[in-house]
């Protein structure tokens, strides 16, 4: 029996309560997608909705060749789902983009010939978007420039679930939190090159954004990860061992001169100087076998999965390239 033909493209959507958008998005879909002449799959995957989303998945997967539905059990937010796509697609290529129909598959054409152009991320931009302006549009302009700016990847966009990448950009990257929104930044800390282009958006035509402000505090809680991960992920100790060489540094210096004081006689049993010498010595202590352990836990990650340290683009010998 012949083994089944791989889809050059995987089409990643997570869906939460999007019963009313999912079949226009299907159609949008095959509508821009079959015309292209490539095998492609449709991977969406339900983020335990709660209306009949399921329900109208499991009916287009019998009728649509191209449709993988991913049913989640509950739900676990769109950084997951948007995993759970990625492990279910054989795509090389892999194009993401959210299920309320504000993204526009037209759009999806322009983002692999630009991927075609030797980039392995391409980010979409919502230069015109439709949204609130006080709640979406002022947050979301507020958050990419502190984005762009901690993570040092540059774009306008960072919220824009329309992006393709090349597999083995995802492949290296483990999600959780809400991470999904940062996978640029993810993918420049492994190498890749990112490029952003201008897309449409529209307003939302069914139901209601699932985002609230309390998505800020886990957003900025993630951005904290990303930094530390872009700066520290292969040397911890670079940071918590400073740390603690400073501590122990200042508590060895302040217990020092109590020592002189006390040599010449003064009272320091009641400094609150002598306290503070400790809890630097301490802390700093600490930190530094934090360090340690930092260290051999990143060893142990990196070792237990074979997962090199370093990113190969490309291997030269003579004529040929692996």
């Amino acid at each position: 029996m012949p083994a089944p033909t791989l889809p050059t493209l995987s089409v990643v959507v997570p869906l939460y309560n999007e019963e009313d958008s999912l079949r226009p998005l299907v159609e949008q879909l095959l509508g821009q997608l079959r015309p292209l002449g490539i095998t492609f799959e449709l991977v969406l995957v339900d983020d335990g909705s709660r209306d009949r989303t399921p329900v109208l998945l499991q009916e287009l997967a019998g009728t649509i060749p191209e449709l993988v539905a991913v049913l989640l059990r509950r739900n676990y937010g769109q950084t997951p789902a948007m995993a759970a796509g990625f492990d279910a697609s054989r795509g090389p290529v892999i194009v993401t983009l959210d299920g309320d129909l504000q993204n526009d598959p037209a759009d999806i054409p322009l983002l692999l010939d630009t991927l075609e152009q030797g980039y392995d991320l391409v980010s979409g931009w919502r230069y015109q978007r439709q949204d609130a302006a006080v709640s979406r549009l002022l947050p979301s302009l507020l958050a990419n420039r502190l984005i762009a700016r901690v993570t040092g990847v540059k774009l306008h966009d960072y919220g824009c679930s329309l992006k393709a990448y090349r597999r083995e950009v995802v492949e290296d990257m483990n999600l959780y939190g809400e991470l999904h929104r940062f996978l640029p930044a993810l993918a420049f800390i492994e190498g890749a090159r990112i490029t952003e282009v201008k897309v449409r958006h529209h307003p939302r035509r069914f139901g209601a954004s699932k985002y609230g402000i309390d998505r800020t505090f886990r957003v900025l809680m993630d951005l904290l990860t990303v930094w530390f991960m872009k700066r520290f992920l292969t040397r911890p100790m670079h940071v918590f061992g400073l740390g603690g060489l400073v501590g122990m540094g200042l508590g060895l210096l302040i217990g020092a001169w109590l020592l002189v004081e006390k040599l010449q006689g003064a009272n320091i049993g009641d400094r609150p100087l002598l306290l503070m010498a400790l809890l630097c010595f301490l802390t700093g202590v600490q930190l530094f076998c934090f360090g340690l352990l930092s260290e051999l836990q990143m060893r142990t990650y990196h070792e237990s999965q074979g997962r090199p340290i370093y990113r190969v683009r490309a291997t030269l010998r003579g004529s040929a390239i692996e």
